[in-house]
């Protein structure tokens, strides 16, 4: 397989546009959460044009720049008076619901669940505005039952859900191996077995799966249950970067405060670059949120290996939506959806050259 060729469709997946089942892509759960906290204004801070911003994300660390941003208080910062209030989703289409009915501004969220939102409302709904991770995927397997990548063949790996991000990921890695396998039903050379992140980890232990193409942290908990890494998804494409994490925002709230979606993004980018050059207090600060979530931090031998997978960025990396959405099409799960202008990077853009970055690309799928 070639470096050059991404076979996994990370974001793209617009494969929901054509699923709706995809609820997944990158959360542990069907349910959504609505946690309506407020973060604290400074006395006296000035408000911007909206008196609050209502942000949505998922409790994953995938969504560590929110998660981080929020915890210590970076996207605060620079809104000023505008207060925050956040809530908190476990499934992309649930969050795409939320932001049609006004429930949420601005969100976190994997690119399956934009690529359908923006498909199912003929591009009037919601705007890319940002990137936010890359990476965060992996194959791993049972080390007794699996020693090569060819050993897959004719095994039972798990994947989050039908055509999610990850299951387009791995049908389209599985058709480079000149494998067949059936993407509706999982059954081929491979056994496909569509299975619940929140419940792979005693599948895994059961014996019922062999393996697993699945994204952080749920990798990591299969390796504390004795698996092996065979394959990071990140090796797969041009300089080792996939989309997995874009934010998101409202066209009419675009339209109607655009100062608001800036400071956000100006937070967002702070919040980034306090991530990279603070790695160690950052993935402190993401456990420490997901306690507060969640009722749970997750242990050291998980937290690890995941933080250390996942890459934190402001570049949306378009390219690798688009391909993915390609994947989808060609695995036959989706009909190609139309994505011009899915992004307005205008704002990121002007964020970046401001901060002394340089403007990121919209691989020709943005505004007119």
């Amino acid at each position: 397989m070639s470096a050059a060729r991404p076979l996994t469709t990370p974001r793209t997946i617009a494969v929901i546009a054509a699923l709706p089942l995809l609820l997944t892509a990158c959360g542990y759960g069907s349910e959504s959460t609505d946690d309506g906290k407020q973060t604290a204004v400074a006395a006296g801070a000035k408000k911007l044009s909206a008196d609050e911003v209502k942000i949505g994300y998922f409790p994953n660390l995938t969504h560590a720049t929110a998660l981080v941003g929020v915890q210590e208080g970076l996207l605060q910062k620079e809104l000023g008076g505008t207060t925050i209030k956040t809530s908190t989703f476990n499934a992309g289409p649930s969050e795409i619901e939320a932001l049609n009915a006004g429930s949420i501004d601005i969100g976190w969220i994997g690119p399956s669940p934009a690529i359908n939102g923006y498909s199912k409302s003929n591009g009037r709904n919601l705007r890319i505005i940002s990137g936010s991770a890359s990476g965060g995927v992996k194959l791993v397997v049972n080390p007794d039952k699996v020693k090569s990548l060819d050993d897959v063949k004719g095994k039972k790996i798990a994947t989050p859900q039908l055509g999610n991000t990850q299951d387009v990921a791995f049908l389209n890695w599985i058709a480079e191996k000149g494998w067949k396998v059936d993407a509706q039903s999982g059954k081929g050379d491979v056994s496909v077995i569509r299975t619940d992140n929140k419940v792979t980890p005693a599948a895994y232990k059961s014996g019922s799966i062999d393996g697993a193409w699945v994204p952080e942290p749920t990798a990591s908990k299969l390796v504390t249950e004795g698996a092996k890494v065979l394959l990071d998804e990140s090796a797969l494409w041009p300089d080792k970067k996939f989309v997995i994490t874009n934010i998101i925002v409202s066209q009419k709230f675009l339209k109607e405060h655009p100062d608001v979606v800036e400071a956000v993004l100006r937070g967002s980018v702070k919040s980034n670059e306090w991530i990279n050059a603070n790695p160690e207090k950052a993935k402190a600060s993401a456990n420490a949120a997901l306690e507060k979530l969640s009722g749970k931090a997750l242990p050291a031998d998980v937290i690890d290996p995941a933080w250390k997978s996942i890459t934190f960025l402001d570049d949306p990396l378009a390219s690798t939506l688009n391909t993915g959405a390609e994947h989808a099409v060609s695995a036959g799960l989706l009909k190609r959806p139309d994505l011009k202008g899915i992004y307005d990077l205008a704002p990121l853009n002007k964020v970046l050259k401001a901060d002394g970055g340089n403007e990121v690309d919209d691989a020709g799928l943005g505004v007119e």
